[in-house]
């Protein structure tokens, strides 16, 4: 019995654990399009990912490429989170977007823990809702 007890919370820290990761990549996500809302430049680009960073080499190159390529990110009406999924040092989350025209637009972000312990963003891709991937 004693054996099956430690069983389950250690099952249920996991699962605890995996949340609390989940909501700390959510934070990831928010932070970063609270400074897109800012224009800040250097605060939204410090959330990427080094690959992401090694692409896009300074925060201004980065806040272009946001601008032109994820306007729906850059500026909307809504942001609201999705469903998530975690595997190993990596999460998935979708975020519901209402871009500034009122389309509506679904964005899947990719997070990687890094060696700190912190996440990082590794990516997002667009998909306007009610298109086919």
């Amino acid at each position: 019995m004693r054996v099956l007890l430690v069983l389950i919370f250690a099952l249920l820290g996991g699962v605890s654990a995996r949340a609390d990761d989940v909501a700390t990549a959510q934070g990831v996500i928010r932070a970063q399009e609270q400074a897109f809302v800012r224009d800040d430049a250097a605060t939204a680009y410090s959330y990427a990912a080094p690959a992401i960073r090694e692409i896009f080499p300074a925060p201004d190159i980065f806040m272009s490429m946001v601008q032109n390529g994820y306007a729906p990110v850059y500026r909307h009406k809504s942001f609201e989170f999705g469903d998530s999924k975690s595997e190993g040092s990596w999460i998935s989350q979708r975020v519901h977007i209402v871009d500034a025209n009122g389309e509506a637009w679904e964005a899947l972000y990719t997070l990687e823990q890094q060696p700190d312990g912190s996440f990082k963003i590794t990516g997002c891709s667009l998909l306007k809702v009610g298109r086919e991937a």
